[in-house]
């Protein structure tokens, strides 16, 4: 009674093939909208640097939201609300963090994440837009540095 007979086994095979298959096409997806990104990126520092558009501190801010945390990394907000980032360096970073003991009064480590060509995919209307319409925008921003971004 417990046991499924031959044809149910197959389906299930067949089922967990098929979810393997997408599985790895999107993962294949997702790292070509990484390297393409990545050479928008790329240009975008080689402008910021050569017109010295002033980099500052990366802040994060924890899960909750209240707070922000000193991360140690120098580069250019590309949303008003500081969620996104990139570093003088190349790197692209979503500037929310879990929540960290004693955050606030100490570095906490950031990573880079793999940048892609929509931010903010997923998110509420309005939200989402091209990276390449953003990193045009930051380098256009007046009193660039000063985190007037939009």
């Amino acid at each position: 009674m417990g046991t499924d007979g031959p044809r149910k086994r197959g389906e299930r095979e067949e089922r967990a093939a098929n979810a393997d298959y997408h599985v790895a096409a999107q993962r294949r997806r997702d790292e070509q909208d990484a390297a393409r990104a990545q050479v928008l990126i790329d240009r975008f520092v080689e402008r910021a640097t050569e017109s010295r558009l002033a980099t500052e501190e990366l802040t994060a801010r924890p899960w909750s939201g209240r707070g922000r945390y000193r991360t140690g990394v120098v580069g250019w907000y590309l949303r008003r609300d500081r969620s996104v980032a990139v570093g003088a360096d190349g790197a692209y970073y979503v500037l929310v963090v879990p929540p960290e003991r004693f955050g606030r009064w100490r570095t906490v480590p950031l990573e880079p994440t793999p940048p892609s060509l929509q931010v903010g995919r997923g998110g509420r209307d309005g939200e989402s837009v091209t990276l390449e319409t953003l990193l045009e925008m930051r380098l256009q921003w007046p009193g660039a540095g000063s985190g007037n971004a939009p």
